[in-house]
């Protein structure tokens, strides 16, 4: 590679880092992503149908479960057949040919018969999305409405819960005072108190962390490829992924069980921590796969503490 290739290869990549990262910052759900990215070609085939969609809670598009990636399905192709002039393949063609002009770096696009637009996100946006979140980006948001009493009832369920959060921040609070992360507090009043960067950790139940370092956390290898590829850090990434297009997306979700999402993420959290190191061999041999381990459970303490506090009105423990 000559040293001008070089120079360009970095200039894309600077020039896609930052196009990610104000995308996550504008939409911190990717269904709101999707949706906004879908407005230009639904228009074309009847004004003002995507907002009707957005608005009222009408548009087909469903996250698959598949563990291995995190695919978005849109059934809109099939929908607008019966209204258009044309097949729900050829609908679902001139879509994705739209949808590849303008977020081909996003997502990949699969039309499957008989009209499915299959979306399947790139790790480079997910690995800015990542970073988003766990720089503190839930908490600056305010946008979950506090419960004005507990809602989970389930005296195990609610341990469970409460334990996954306090087992991270525990996780954190090691991995911070052994320098291999460094956290900074996000203020109530949702401003970043510079000042106190390097002073001791907050005990308090209200504190909200954030990673300042590394930054950004090496979420992706020299492929671009997301170092987390376990099965077990799959299944997490797809349930966080799940829980913020909830939390985002609340005024069309309005029924939500938030006692479930709140369970089945902490489950997924306990089979991570189970199954995927972050101390002994894995620090010694690879730093970055341990750091970027540990942004997992910076992003996962993020969401769970949203989960407890605002959603289900119960406390969000350090330590149990």
């Amino acid at each position: 590679m000559t040293e001008n290739q070089q120079i360009g290869d970095e200039a894309v990549f600077i020039n896609n880092y930052v196009r990610f990262q104000l995308l996550v910052s504008k939409y911190t759900a990717f269904k709101q992503l999707i949706y906004s990215q879908l407005e230009k070609p639904l228009s074309v085939y009847t004004p003002g149908l995507e907002s009707i969609c957005m608005k009222d809670a009408k548009f087909p598009l469903y996250k698959g479960r598949d563990e291995k990636k995190i695919l978005y399905i849109s059934g809109i192709a099939l929908r607008l057949e019966k209204s258009q002039n044309q097949t729900a393949m050829e609908i679902a063609e001139a879509i994705a040919k739209d949808l590849l002009a303008n977020c081909g770096d996003v997502f990949q696009v699969q039309i499957v018969p008989p009209g499915w637009i299959y979306l399947e996100l790139f790790h480079s946006i997910l690995g800015a999305w990542l970073q988003n979140i766990a720089v503190g980006s839930l908490g600056r948001q305010g946008k979950a409405i506090a419960t004005e009493k507990p809602t989970m009832t389930n005296q195990k369920r609610l341990f469970t819960v409460q334990y996954a959060h306090a087992r991270c921040c525990s996780l954190l609070q090691q991995a911070h005072r052994e320098e291999l992360i460094q956290l900074r507090e996000v203020l109530p009043v949702q401003k970043i108190n510079w000042e106190r960067q390097n002073q001791p950790l907050s005990t308090s139940v209200a504190a909200c962390w954030s990673i300042f370092f590394p930054n950004p956390i090496p979420w992706l290898n020299s492929d671009d490829k997301l170092r987390c590829y376990h099965p077990a850090e799959g299944r997490l990434l797809g349930e966080l992924v799940q829980v913020v297009d909830d939390l985002n997306c609340d005024a069309v979700n309005s029924s939500v069980n938030w006692e479930k999402a709140a369970l089945n993420l902490s489950q997924a959290f306990e089979n991570f921590w189970s199954q995927c190191r972050i101390w002994g061999k894995v620090k010694m041999a690879s730093r970055e796969l341990a750091q970027a381990r540990l942004g997992l459970v910076m992003v996962t303490q993020s969401v769970v503490r949203l989960l407890l506090e605002e959603k289900l009105g119960l406390v969000a423990p350090l330590e149990l």
